[in-house]
């Protein structure tokens, strides 16, 4: 028996991508359904995720398929009088989350021109991908393996400062219409 997290099934994508379900990716989609229906800040929002969660919760299958999930969604939206928020649903791409420590790791100490050439490459896949909401973790420990460095020092938050500008400059050119959400930690 395979134990799921969180007691959660897969969502599988039309593409065939398999991504583990997270309620606030649910919540992201069902907040832009509601803002192109008109309601900007829609309270019920938490409500449904958390009817949905519970239940995908109770669900006896590992995977459920993106269809069958949006028509869920579409179907509780329906019932509870939001006919014009599950007409605009559309469930949004799920969060990736990228490791920049992996990609200093894979630039070696000190290699900060690679760094950057391959943090380039992989934001360029992603929204070569369609991906719209990704979040870079750890960013610290990212400019600490490209210093070698234990301790933060001055030449440090000169790094950060200088990675966190180079990433808003690849997504602001890389597609200039297309919405684009993401989060350094």
């Amino acid at each position: 028996m395979i134990a799921l997290r969180d007691g959660l099934p897969l969502v599988e994508f039309e593409s065939g991508h398999v991504f583990a379900f997270e309620r606030d990716w649910l919540l992201r989609s069902l907040g832009r359904a509601a803002q192109k229906a008109g309601y900007q800040k829609w309270w019920l929002a938490e409500h449904v995720a958390e009817s949905i969660t519970t239940y995908l919760r109770g669900c006896d299958e590992n995977v459920v398929t993106m269809p069958r999930l949006t028509k869920s969604v579409q179907s509780v939206l329906q019932v509870i009088g939001y006919a014009e928020i599950a007409n605009h649903f559309i469930p949004g791409p799920p969060l990736i989350r990228i490791s920049l420590n992996e990609i200093a790791r894979a630039a070696g100490n000190g290699f900060e021109l690679a760094f950057f050439e391959m943090l380039a490459r992989r934001i360029q896949d992603l929204l070569g991908e369609g991906a719209g909401y990704f979040e870079l973790q750890e960013l610290e420990r990212c400019v600490k393996q490209l210093r070698a460095k234990k301790a933060w020092s001055r030449d440090c938050d000169a790094l950060r400062t200088e990675i966190v500008a180079f990433v808003r400059e690849q997504i602001g050119a890389a597609h200039p219409g297309q919405e684009i959400a993401f989060h350094l930690s």
